[in-house]
This record gives structure tokens, sequence and C-alpha cells, in this order.
């Protein structure tokens, strides 16, 4: 009998734990934070989200976005920003349905999409706009993923807030003059060709309690 109720007090203690209030809810060192800038890898066809001074010659003419496979391709690297930039403090965790941008570090252009058709798949033409980070209301993503924070090594979804797409990649390719690149396009529904993940970059720690920074 002393053995049962001990056995008891151990399972309560347990479930005590697992169940104390915002357990599993603070983000791990693993988070995506704002101000971060990382490469997005397409984790069904394995190449990273890129832009470069081309222009499409179609559609909207603005400057395109293509998928590419090299792992160290500069033009890769994408800065994370809030909707606005009083929304995602330097460091802070980026949480699942938040808002963001997606501002391309080289050129300075978001990650931008709009009813125009894409070159190769006609599906939704996806652009980098804006100039010095500044575009408009059609640069906003909600990021989607399945915790409370955006964690590095979880397959998370991109969707547009202004026309309610995907962030895509099916494998069209592109020839003459960006020969092997992918289309990347906004698609209407979740699948497998819109998970991406976060991989190479400057991750910003997440910010630590004010009550706290005294002990850094």
């Amino acid at each position: 009998r002393g053995r049962g109720e001990m056995r008891r007090r151990c399972l309560l203690l347990l479930l005590a734990l697992l169940c104390e209030p915002g357990r599993g809810r603070e983000p791990g060192p693993g988070a995506v934070t704002c101000g971060s800038v990382l490469k997005l890898l397409n984790t069904r066809h394995n190449v990273r989200l890129h832009s470069h001074e081309v222009k499409y010659g179609s559609g909207s003419g603005q400057q395109s976005v293509t998928g590419v496979e090299a792992s160290d391709d500069a033009n890769s690297y994408w800065r994370i920003r809030g909707k606005n930039d009083d929304t995602c403090q330097r460091g802070t965790p980026v949480k699942c349905g938040q808002a963001i941008r997606l501002t391309h570090v080289n050129t300075g252009k978001n990650l931008h999409t709009h009813h125009f058709p894409s070159p190769l798949s006609n599906n939704q033409e996806v652009s980098a706009f804006g100039d010095d980070g500044e575009g408009d209301d059609l640069d906003i993503w909600t990021v989607q993923c399945s915790g409370t924070h955006w964690e590095r090594e979880d397959a998370v979804r991109f969707k547009h807030i202004g026309t309610d797409v995907f962030l895509s990649i099916t494998g069209e390719q592109y020839g003459h003059p960006i020969r092997g690149q992918r289309e990347v396009h906004g698609m209407p529904s979740p699948n497998h060709h819109n998970y991406w993940m976060a991989m190479e970059g400057v991750f910003i720690k997440p910010s630590m309690d004010p009550a706290k920074h005294d002990e850094l």
C-alpha cells in the first residue's frame, strides 16, 4: 500500500511539472528572432529563397525572387522584420501567427506578392519590392507554425496577408540569364511545396527579461 501511495504521488508530481503554467511556452535557444538575418530552405525542393538585381521580363517587371541550390550565395540572406518596426523589437522571438516582413539584405527590397501571374507556372508572382526596406502592405506575411514560437528546427509556412497565398516552389526552372534557378510563387492552398526551414544566418539572441538584464 505504501508503495502504491508513493507511485501515485510521483505521478501527480510529474503531471504537475508537465502542466505547470507557461511551461513549454518560453522560447528556446533555437527561436528565430526579430532582426535575425538568415537563409530559408524550401524543404521539398532543397533550394534557398533568393533574389538579385534581375527583373521579371513579364508580369510586374519587379525584381525577381527565385530558389537556388547553392548554400553559400550571399544573395540568399533575408532579414526578419515586423509588420512595422515597433512590433518586432530586435532579439524578440517571432511568434507563430505573427505578421512579419522579409527584407532582402543585399538589395533592401521586401518579399512581396500581388495579382500577377508567375512566368513559368502561372501561379501568383512573388517579387522583391520597395526601397531601403520600405514597400507597402503587400510585403506582409504571417508565420505559420505549430508551437508558440518559430523555432529554427521547425518547418514553417509563410502566408501572405493581402492575397491569402502561401510562399511556394513547385520546381519549374528558369533559363538564361538565371539558368537552373527555380520559380518562387504563391499558391492558394497549404501543401508540401510551401514548407520552409531556417538555415544559415546570424541569429540575434532572444532578449532577456528586462528585470534580469543586469545578470549579463
